[in-house]
């Protein structure tokens, strides 16, 4: 519970949310996407769609249930978007300092052309220095073919739409393009726009089975101060500050996005309304390498799918100064997350969000200088393999649910921990009282903090308290594996409130001097036994009924002077035997072994089962 961790402060505007009424969680539904070809006058495109999102219902537990919007607004993508008649596109062509167009809707002067309305513009070859602007009046789309062009332009961004009723750039198939913006832009007085190598003002929309390379010199890659689809396509972008932004949204449906950024990867910020701010990925294969955060929203994040390689800050190994946010996945509202693959190594959190996170399934590989999965308000995780490598502390937020999956977790500090905000601070002195005090005694905030587990697989490595809970645990049903710390000030499960285990299977090993075990309102027997010395890492506990069968054969990785353990097994009334030492030839996994033969160790103690909490041994604060 001792700590000295850095604060991160994020600058938001926190969104409130309403209560109300217990319900189930609703995983919103996405259509299939498809990935889009490029229309001819034989073959138009068929539309990627992607369904609404529906409201995502975060429980906590049933007196806890807050609803929170995933991006679930309407946006700007529509099927005509997809398709056109080839035979009304106008060709323009860029000849290195110069641009013929043949059709009207646009008009050229010297290096830059200019789009004055609505339809289908082809762009190809190559110019050193200019500009393709979008100005267009009247309803209808503005439709861009990238066909293999070079853009460059030394004042300023290369595509710039000044106003237009939506815009749509198209990466032909099979084809290479390139927008290169200027380190510095001449701009109008009393502007700072635009400011990207790829600007719009108005609705864009990115597809295409071509490639688009974006280098933006001055400030952003691509940016869209409305909202911003990305359909399909190669996109690759190296920015000076962030890499894709949509103000108002960023949808992502499928694609290959590789973005290298100084600032922030994607992004939507809009934060004066509580309906925009929001980014949606169905698919794709997304690689953000940024100094501050990967994927930041001012709303919510819904990832449904999609394969993700995310690196910030310098990685997990780097220092980071007080000011700097530089994490995986970042948000004020909602993360949502339905599915996935998920490399992340942060300086920062992994996963971060102001308020909620809810973790439907994915695959997930995590490692970070702070915490893995951190949730303000409440972090639930209903599915999912999540590995985390490295971290300071594993998972943190007020309330935590865990109703399944596997979960794998190795932090410096604590390995589970429910707090508030980030986590506090240095415990206030004779805040839990002596060692061997009941739990709860002084703890005026536990009714704020809960862990629940409600099945799952959980092994934890923690350098500090493997379980840490500012108030209190309710277990039903799963496993739980803690490797805990060594040092006394520490715990493999401490708590304040209470601990209630009425089903599931729990083994925890540490050291003694604030050592805890399940509590008395369970209706699942619990041992905790102190031993008088430290047993090194390896040696075995073994736990054996008057019968001779075996209850506990469980191999611990680090030394350890404390056993919490609670199992079905344990039956009311029946004497056990604890020996140390020993060896197993049974199937080993996570330390737990099932089955083989068993060569017993040196009998530590014998104890019989004669209330619901067994206890053996004091607790040693110090070596």
């Amino acid at each position: 519970m001792f700590r000295g961790k850095p604060v991160f402060i994020a600058a938001y505007v926190l969104l409130v949310s309403a209560l109300v009424a217990c319900g189930a969680t609703s995983s919103p539904t996405v259509a299939p996407t498809i990935a889009p070809t490029i229309a001819s006058a034989t073959n138009p495109i068929a539309a990627p769609t992607v369904k609404p999102a529906a409201t995502a219902t975060v429980a906590a537990t049933s007196a806890v249930t807050t609803t929170v919007p995933v991006a679930n607004r309407k946006n700007h993508d529509d099927a005509k978007d997809y398709t056109w008649d080839a035979s009304q596109v106008i060709a323009i062509k860029l000849q290195g300092n110069s641009i013929s167009a043949g059709g009207a809707g646009v008009t050229v002067q010297g290096n830059t052309a200019t789009i004055t309305a609505p339809g289908t513009y082809q762009l190809s070859g190559t110019l050193a220095d200019g500009q393709i602007i979008v100005n267009a009046t009247g309803k209808g789309t503005v439709r861009l073919i990238l066909n293999g062009v070079d853009l460059h332009s030394s004042t300023s961004a290369p595509i710039y739409v000044m106003s237009a009723d939506k815009t749509v750039i198209v990466l032909a198939d099979n084809t290479r393009n390139t927008v290169t913006d200027a380190k510095t832009y001449t701009l109008a007085p009393n502007t700072d726009e635009p400011n990207a190598a790829i600007f719009s003002k108005g609705d864009l929309t990115i597809f295409g089975n071509g490639a688009l390379t974006v280098d933006g010199n001055f400030n952003d890659g691509i940016a869209s101060k409305d909202g911003l689809i990305i359909a399909s396509g190669n996109i690759t972008v190296r920015a000076v500050d962030d890499g894709i932004r949509g103000k108002d949204y960023l949808i992502v449906k499928n694609g290959t996005i590789t973005v290298n950024a100084q600032g922030d990867g994607l992004k939507s910020d809009d934060a004066d309304d509580a309906a925009r701010g929001y980014i949606s990925i169905a698919n794709g294969a997304i690689n953000i390498t940024a100094k501050r955060d990967a994927i930041q929203a001012h709303t919510d994040i819904l990832i449904t799918n999609g394969k993700f390689n995310l690196v910030t800050g310098g990685g997990s190994n780097a220092r980071l100064d007080a000011n700097t946010s530089a994490k995986g996945i970042k948000v004020i509202a909602t993360a949502q997350i339905d599915g996935g693959t998920f490399t992340i190594d942060s300086a920062d959190d992994a996963i971060h969000s102001n308020n909620h996170i809810l973790i439907n399934g994915g695959v997930f590989t995590l490692a970070t200088g702070d915490d893995a999965v951190h949730g303000d308000a409440t972090v639930k995780i209903v599915n999912g393999a999540i590995n985390i490598t490295k971290s300071y502390e594993g998972i943190e937020s007020a309330v935590i649910t865990i109703n399944g999956g596997e979960i794998r977790v190795v932090s410096s500090d604590d390995g589970i921990n429910g707090a508030g905000g980030d986590g506090g601070g240095m415990p206030v002195p004779g805040f839990r009282g002596a060692p061997g005090m009941p739990p709860g005694q002084g703890s005026a905030a536990a009714s704020k903090y809960w862990l629940y587990i409600n099945g799952g697989y959980i092994v934890v490595d923690s350098g500090g308290d493997g379980i840490d809970i500012n108030g209190s645990v309710e277990m039903t049903n799963g496993t739980v594996i803690v490797n805990g710390p060594t040092v006394r000030m520490n715990s493999a499960v401490d708590y304040d409130g209470a601990f209630k285990m009425t089903g599931g299977f729990l083994v925890a090993v540490g050291s003694s001097g604030m050592a805890q075990t399940p509590g008395e309102s369970s209706t699942q027997s619990a041992l905790l036994l102190n031993l008088t010395t430290v047993q090194p890492a390896g040696a075995l506990v073994q736990i054996r009924s008057a019968d001779g069968k075996d209850v506990l054969t469980f191999k611990p990785t680090k030394e350890y002077q404390s056993i919490a353990f609670s199992s079905p097994a344990l039956v009311q009334g029946a004497t056990y035997d604890v020996y140390l030492g020993g060896s197993s030839t049974g199937t080993m996994k996570d330390g737990l072994y099932q089955g083989g033969a068993t060569t017993l160790g040196a009998k530590n103690t014998t104890f019989t089962i004669a209330g619901i909490v067994t206890r053996i041994g004091a607790p040693t604060r110090f070596r």
